[in-house]
């Protein structure tokens, strides 16, 4: 049985005793909850019963904090991690690792066989399973649940989202009796305030006690940036202020920016929001870190730690992410301005959190945060054991409106939406080991497909409406008994009609003009206009009443006829939309001979291990021999090419890249063209990155220049930098396994692995 020195929840004593029986479990409780405690108990029983336990993570920083704060309380022999780049004690009772590499594992590639991967493993925690909403990742999280074997209980653990119940039943349908645990309590309850920039020295309630928006908070007043008034405003100063006077702080401030982050900091760095005993550790703690990490000696963002406020966001160094996160920890520093990645998990809970807008630029445009995006956020308020309340303020802006602020505050959560999305190295990986038959039974256990009902609901209705309002159209009857054919061909007599009349008064005019009054002419067309008014009499419309409201009619069953066919077409569509893109994949890679007969060629068996936005073309690339004779840092500084994302910015570095580079880069245009082709073909949209941005800095870095000189080349954040490089890493390590890869391409990549791990990008 568990031991917690507290008195566990009843949510979670639900959860727990569900696990003992041995069921699977969704929990479905707020950011803050507790539900790391129901994975706890489970970690209790392993240890208790010699088994082993997986447990899963969205974010290598996350896995890492976990991995520590599990070797602490469960002792360092006990946990192991692997994040990809990162592997220890991997046969631990109790291993921490991606949901990614979690994923890979159930493939039976990369990591070794399924059975020895699994052996003893009784659970698997999916932590923040919610992330399969993530458009870019949340296949994985689909995929983990499929694949992963019945025997395994699965801990699955989400925010509040509308849908859990659906999720809980899809999991019970494709992997174990599994049960819901559901609360919307928070242990710490949330109070929401509103910052209204003509208060400086106040926040205001947002809402009323009965739910209504207070009328005491007024919208802002519209006001160009490059106004005086603008300019004299320092909002985020002054609501940082409110908070250190009223003892809100620590606080977490959320912006959408990273510049913003940064200039935030430095508008609140001459707020003194430090004791001077808070002082003396904060100099303390960063010298004894920084003897562990002295390239950060000089980073120019040092001082403003000193007084107690930071900014955390992804330009900036791992390392000093690290020292923020373990500053905040300790109570030392007072405000974080950060961008919302923070919200995912890692553990810096705070008395406050600060939103700055409701509303954030995207590649589309502005829009409004979802439900989900705001809970996430707000989440973070409130610290279990030290906070009775935890506080939410939202910033007014000129974008917003308060009545806007407050429906996105009562507005419930969003539904889980599916991301599956089948793939080349998917398509391979089934193949290997099941029919075509079985692989479309996998493919329609997804989740996708399971809750398809609800995303035809309105193509459905749509169907449904078409075909009631064609009904009703067609429903009414003509008093002469004609039928919309008969309309349609008295339509057509009328229209030659109308032509052969103007023709034959052109005639009759042309006659007289030359003295005639019957011309051949005029006697045929006339005679030929007599005998179309007469065929038009047979009809009757002329004398009806309902013509003009038939003809209408006419118009639009063929208007709703195109769209109930529309609307059929579209439910054919998304009915086996997961399929056919299975088979649109399939045929890619039948015709690039990557499967033969059915089953993985050789070099399918390699393309099935790779791990890559584009799988195919990094398949392509390595067995057409176009890596196998470059140095280490060539072939570093092309993978770096081939995971950098197209930029906004054009600007490139002043140092060209190498000549085999060059030429290298070259022939992957070729390939990526022929891809190219047939992906437009079967309609398949998988992206192929070549951009060579940070390809010279990635050359010097491996041939030992300094990082700062690396550093000042470009104008991205030293964390753009390390995270590209960590990415070719990344790559680098899969061709230092796949089979079928020349020896010297192998080794080349080690040395590239060596050459690019160093500080400041080896840190974590």
């Amino acid at each position: 049985m568990y031991k917690f020195d507290f008195e566990p929840d009843d949510f979670q004593k639900e959860a727990i005793n569900y696990i003992n029986d041995g069921k699977s479990v969704v929990v479905c409780a707020p950011t803050g909850a507790g539900k790391t405690c129901i994975a706890e108990a489970a970690i209790q029983k392993t240890l208790e019963e010699n088994t082993r336990l997986f447990y899963t993570t969205p974010l290598k920083a996350l896995s890492n904090q976990k991995f520590y704060d599990f070797g602490q309380k469960y002792g360092i022999g006990n946990v192991g991690l692997l994040t990809g780049d990162t592997s220890i004690n991997r046969e631990a009772p109790v291993v921490v690792m991606t949901t990614e590499v979690f994923r890979n594992m159930l493939y039976n590639t990369n990591f070794g066989s399924l059975k020895d991967n699994l052996r003893d493993v009784k659970y698997v925690v999916l932590d923040e399973v919610h992330y399969m909403n993530d458009e870019q990742r949340g296949t994985v999280w689909e995929e983990s649940i499929i694949y992963c074997p019945q025997t395994v209980q699965i801990i699955a653990l989400s925010a509040t989202v509308a849908n859990s119940r659906q999720l809980c039943d899809w999991i019970n349908t494709v992997h174990s009796k599994t049960e819901l645990v559901y609360t919307d309590f928070r242990p710490v309850p949330l109070r929401h305030y509103y910052f209204d920039s003509s208060k400086p020295f106040d926040i205001l309630p947002l809402l009323t006690p009965d739910g209504k928006l207070n009328r005491k908070i007024r919208p802002e007043k519209k006001v160009s940036f490059h106004s005086r008034q603008a300019k004299k405003q320092n909002s985020v100063k002054d609501v940082i202020n409110v908070l250190h006077k009223k003892e809100m702080l620590p606080a977490i401030f959320f912006t959408f920016s990273r510049k913003k982050c940064d200039e935030n900091m430095e508008k609140c760095s001459s707020v003194n929001l430090i004791t001077p005993e808070e002082a003396k550790q904060i100099r303390d703690e960063i010298k004894e870190f920084l003897k562990d990490h002295i390239y950060l000696e000089n980073n120019k963002n040092l001082e403003y730690l000193y007084n107690g406020v930071a900014s955390h966001h992804a330009g900036l160094l791992p390392s000093w992410k690290l020292l923020v996160e373990r500053l905040f920890q300790k109570g030392l520093i007072k405000v974080v301005f950060a961008t919302e990645t923070l919200a995912a998990g890692i553990n810096m809970p705070a008395r406050t959190t600060v939103i700055s807008a409701v509303s954030k630029r995207t590649d589309s445009g502005h829009r409004m945060l979802t439900a989900n995006e705001f809970l996430q956020m707000s989440g973070r308020a409130g610290r279990r054991g030290m906070d009775k309340i935890g506080y939410v303020v939202v910033m007014g802006t000129q974008f917003q409106s308060p009545d806007e602020v407050a429906e996105l505050v009562k507005s419930g959560a969003n539904p889980l939406e599916s991301r599956f999305s089948p793939g080349y190295s998917m398509v391979l990986n089934l193949l290997q080991n099941l029919e075509l038959e079985q692989a479309k039974e996998l493919i329609l256990k997804s989740f996708g497909y399971f809750s398809s009902n609800d995303r035809l609901k309105p193509i459905i209705a749509n169907q449904i409406h078409c075909e009631q309002t064609l009904a009703k159209l067609k429903s009414e009857k003509c008093p002469f008994g004609l039928t919309s054919e008969d309309l349609i061909q008295f339509n057509k007599l009328k229209e030659k009609y109308i032509t052969y009349r103007k023709l034959t008064k052109t005639l009759i005019k042309q006659a007289k003009q030359k003295g005639k009054k019957d011309t051949p002419e005029v006697v045929e067309y006339t005679a030929k206009t007599r005998e179309i008014r007469e065929e038009m009499a047979k009809y009757n419309c002329e004398i009806c009443r309902g013509y003009k409201k038939h003809i209408k009619n006419l118009e639009i069953i063929a208007r709703y006829e195109k769209r109930y066919k529309e609307a059929c077409r579209n439910i054919e569509k998304q009915k086996d939309i997961y399929w056919n893109k299975f088979l649109a994949h399939k045929e890619i890679l039948e015709k690039t001979g990557y499967i033969v007969n059915g089953y993985p060629s050789e070099s399918g068996v390699v393309c099935s291990m790779i791990r890559a936005e584009n799988e195919l073309f990094l398949s392509e690339i390595l067995l057409n021999g176009l890596l196998d004779e470059l140095l280490p840092y060539e072939l570093a500084s092309v993978i770096c090419a081939l995971v950098t994302e197209d930029l906004r910015c054009e600007v490139y570095p002043d140092c060209p890249i190498s000549k085999n580079t060059r030429k290298t880069l070259n022939k992957i245009k070729e390939i990526r063209k022929k891809i190219a082709v047939l992906q437009r073909d079967y309609d398949i949209n998988t992206e192929m990155y070549i951009n060579s941005y940070y390809s010279p800095l990635m050359e010097q870095w491996v041939q030992d220049t300094p990082w700062e000189d690396i550093a000042k080349q470009v104008d991205s954040s030293e964390g753009d930098i390390v995270r590209i490089f960590k990415r070719t890493v990344d790559v680098l390590r899969q061709l230092t396994i796949l089979p079928n890869i020349s020896e010297n391409l192998k080794q080349s990549a080690k040395e590239a692995i060596t050459g690019i791990l160093k500080e400041p990008v080896d840190a974590d």
